[in-house]
């Protein structure tokens, strides 16, 4: 099957999209790209549970397979628990939704509330995301010697769903009612 260029406005060709995929109780897994989604709708193991909202469509010499935006597996899959979310930028920049925790504008760096000067750790707990300018001037202070106080507390993300977050892909609108459950 082949995807001849198919683009949404202004978005990468359809063959790079990503679909997500759904446990058989309708819980979220994660994303696969469109191609692993297409193969496991026709090897039977999966099927569809929404189309893409633009109406994209696939061809082939023999078919025409509309462009699917959420699948649900079949048969269940066992998710193992996992302890601790790994702390990298990109789920840091999610958990604060890109947003400043001391001005609210656009975050571009990590700050970390306890400078790591002055003993801080690398932990969930001590890392926020922040606008430049916010992060040049708190430099290594503390809150308290600023007079500045946070939006929010940091804390660590809770749930087994954060391998959705990926920076490499934007979510689809149709993944709203499932991706509730996700705590982000």
């Amino acid at each position: 099957m082949s995807a001849a260029q198919n683009t949404t406005e202004g978005g990468p060709p359809q063959i790079r999209r990503h679909v997500l995929l759904l446990n058989a109780s309708y819980e979220p897994l994660t994303t696969v790209p469109l191609r692993r989604a297409v193969l496991l709708v026709l090897r039977e193991k999966a099927e569809v549970v929404h189309s893409d909202s633009t109406g994209a469509v696939l061809h082939s010499s023999t078919m025409a397979f509309s462009v699917p935006s959420v699948i649900r597996l079949l048969r269940y899959i066992r998710v193992p628990y996992r302890r601790r979310i790994p702390l990298t930028r990109v789920a840091l920049m999610r958990r604060d939704g890109y947003h400043c925790a001391y001005c609210d504008r656009r975050a571009e760096t990590i700050d970390h509330v306890i400078p790591r000067s002055r003993g801080g750790q690398h932990v969930w707990e001590n890392v926020v995301a922040a606008c430049r300018s916010c992060n040049h001037r708190k430099a290594d202070r503390l809150l308290e010697e600023l007079g500045w106080k946070l939006r929010v507390t940091p804390t660590v993300p809770r749930g087994i769903h954060w391998r959705l977050i990926n920076g490499d892909h934007h979510t689809d609108p149709l993944w709203a009612p499932y991706m509730a459950r996700v705590k982000v």
